[in-house]
């Protein structure tokens, strides 16, 4: 961990902990979000926990640059990440289908597998939430087999149905309401994403973890599932 401090803002810093990507930071980024936030109190406007990075956004007139910078470096100075610092494990479940994922043999072709064997790949990983972003509730998370990673869409969808599950490079998310997208779509969760993030209870947060089950359609559909087929692209 190399500790370097940013101005995003004339009251925002960004804290970069790390340069590359990695699963294992997630601790390091989780205990840094505590430290900072007892260390600010109620001068702290919003802190932003990412991939490498902690976006500090504090009251300027309660505390001047050069004191929060001190702050920063004073609360991380013996940074130690701590069991108990990990997120919580999500399952989620997902109907596989070409219907509701039409990328799902496109994937699974480029990888050399056959569909059943990439959705047993998908299921076999704990993914870490990194992120939150994009939209209300939608955790960018990773990271995805190697075999698996697959480009973005070169012609994004218009309208992605909420719910979908999809790839792009090494990450795979959820789209928590219909939105435009350019991921690679493998299936569709009848878990309600943004019904949560509404609520102001987002259900992933960075750090947690998710694991995929694949589920049949009779599930799915009694779960509440939308089954409705993908919108082609244009």
């Amino acid at each position: 961990m190399k500790l370097r401090l940013e101005t995003a803002a004339m009251d925002a810093l960004t804290v970069r902990l790390f340069d590359e990507i990695d699963e294992t930071n997630m601790a390091w980024i989780i205990a840094a979000d505590h430290a900072l936030r007892e260390a600010f109190g109620n001068a702290l406007i919003d802190l932003i926990p990412s991939y490498t990075t902690l976006l500090v956004h504090y009251d300027c007139q309660q505390l001047p640059f050069a004191q929060a910078t001190t702050l920063i470096r004073d609360a991380l100075r013996h940074l130690t990440p701590a069991e108990n610092q990990h997120g919580q494990l999500h399952e989620i479940p997902v109907w596989y289908d070409e219907s509701v994922g039409p990328e799902l043999p496109l994937v699974a072709e480029r990888a050399g597998l056959s569909v059943a064997a990439l959705i047993e790949r998908h299921c076999s990983h704990d993914y870490c939430v990194f992120a939150l972003g994009f939209a209300p509730g939608y955790g960018f998370m990773g990271l995805v087999d190697e075999r698996l990673a697959t480009p973005r869409l070169k012609t994004p969808r218009r309208r992605v149905t909420a719910g979908s599950v999809g790839i792009a490079e090494r990450q795979t998310a959820i789209y928590p309401l219909p939105s435009p997208g350019g991921w690679n779509i493998l299936g569709r969760t009848p878990v309600p994403l943004f019904d949560y993030a509404k609520r102001g209870e987002p259900l992933l947060r960075p750090g947690d973890k998710v694991r995929f089950k694949a589920i049949t359609k009779a599930e799915f559909e009694a779960s509440g599932g939308d089954t409705s087929p993908m919108e082609e692209r244009p």
